[in-house]
């Protein structure tokens, strides 16, 4: 073993590491109390399965507002249109096969589903899916089309000046979203624009407290069934939430399955420099080893 190694190795399997709140009993535990408190994050600890978390970057110390008392809705990948609701969802407001990527149709009956805190898995029963199962919709698109932005848009999303986008690439595609509700935390990516509107920037990233749309119940947000499941949520109730840097997100089951990374990911660079740094001790130890070692 090259000298020095083992202590490099040590550093990254040993970083700082979150793991997912789960199982049966964090459910029978909340009290009232905990339903009035203000939204927190809670990370026990114990000896579950633990996964390194990424190097801390500048933005990881960002903290966003919560919106508070948000009425949620749930949605799925092939909805089909029903009701006042003319859209369908095989394609999203920034992917036009998004069904396809996805894998199939995210079932939302939970007799065709798995919820399993234990394992951390939530999916349909029937494939597992090529995209993050814990997905939601923000009522705004930043993009108008595909070479320009919406003119307020440099103006309002608090990292647009820091991802530098191309015309008419989107940067909410992909971004972090903690909710909250009954004590317990889940973790989802932004992946489609609703409910109902596409331009309500001042709730989604103003200071309104609510959605403008009066519809379902003045609806903010929209979940998918594995968030759904996750949180024992149903549709039409209220639930908390806000926007979180990459390297907030501690491991859980929105991470099992593959994550949409935002792109020009700040917190994705930062853990890239990391390696190559440790890459570069790496190196700089093995040309430090003898000639008559280098064989071990």
């Amino acid at each position: 073993m090259i000298p020095g190694s083992r202590h490099i190795i040590s550093t990254v399997l040993c970083a700082a590491s979150l793991v997912f709140p789960g199982g049966r009993a964090a459910l029978g535990q909340t009290t009232q109390a905990s339903k009035q408190a203000v939204p927190r994050v809670v990370v026990p600890t114990g000896s579950r399965p633990m996964e390194p978390v990424r190097p801390v970057a500048p933005s990881t110390r960002i903290l966003y507002p919560w919106k508070t008392h948000i009425t949620c809705t749930v949605f799925w990948v092939g909805e089909q249109p029903s009701g006042r609701n003319r859209t369908p969802n095989c394609k999203s407001s920034w992917d036009t096969e998004w069904s396809i990527n996805f894998g199939g149709y995210d079932d939302p009956d939970p007799n065709n589903r798995i919820a399993n805190h234990s394992t951390g898995d939530f999916r349909p029963k029937a494939f597992v899916p090529k995209l993050n199962p814990f997905y939601i919709a923000l009522p705004y698109n930043d993009v108008l089309n595909h070479i320009s932005h919406k003119p307020e848009a440099a103006r309002v999303i608090p990292w647009f000046s820091r991802m530098r986008p191309l015309p008419g690439k989107t940067v909410c595609k992909g971004r972090w979203v903690q909710i909250y509700r009954n004590g317990r935390s889940c973790y989802a990516q932004w992946e489609d624009c609703g409910p109902w509107v596409t331009d309500d920037w001042e709730y989604v990233f103003g200071s309104a407290k609510q959605p403008k749309t009066r519809e379902n119940g003045a609806a903010g947000i929209d979940i998918s069934p594995a968030i759904r499941d996750y949180l024992g949520v149903k549709s039409g109730e209220k639930v908390h939430w806000r926007f979180v840097e990459s390297g907030q997100v501690p491991y859980g089951p929105w991470k099992k399955i593959g994550q949409t990374p935002p792109a020009d990911d700040p917190d994705l660079a930062a853990q890239q420099r990391y390696l190559e740094y440790l890459r570069k001790l790496r190196d700089e130890q093995f040309q430090k080893k003898p000639l008559s070692q280098m064989g071990n």
